[in-house]
This record gives C-alpha cells, structure tokens and sequence, in this order.
C-alpha cells in the first residue's frame, strides 16, 4: 500500500440510454408471452399429432383409391 498516492476508486461514469416506447415490440412481447401459458407444450404436440394423422388417413384413402382404380382397369382391359 503506498503512502503518498493511496489508492481511491474512480467514481461511477453516468451511463444514460433513453427508452422509447415501441409499440410494434411491446406487442410482439405480448404475443410470445402469451403463448407460453401452462400446457402450450401439450396443446401444440396433441395440434400436431392430430393433423399428423389426417395427413396419414388422406394419403392411406389416396392409395386405397389408386389401387382400386387399378384393378378396376385391369379386369376389364384383360
């Protein structure tokens, strides 16, 4: 520790930033909070699932439908 030039901490330097007011921010902040409510987790999964198996279900009756057009048209071409 030195005795002619003791040490002092130099003062807190004013760091000012204004704040404006977005209003486009605060509503994108407002729908991303509102989103994440208890459960969204599993509402967005049980969504996904669901439309999951519509997607199955069409594209099952779209072969069904195919072959039965086949073998329609091969029986009477045959």
């Amino acid at each position: 520790m030195s005795v002619l030039f003791p040490k002092v901490p130099k003062p807190r330097e004013w760091d000012y930033r204004p704040i404006y007011f977005d209003k486009e921010k605060e509503a994108r902040k407002d729908k991303k909070l509102a989103r994440l409510h208890h459960g969204a987790f599993r509402e967005e999964h049980e969504k996904n699932m669901t439309e999951l198996r519509k997607k199955k279900q069409s594209r099952l009756v779209f072969w069904l439908v195919l072959l039965g057009l086949l073998i329609f048209a091969f029986y009477f071409i045959l």
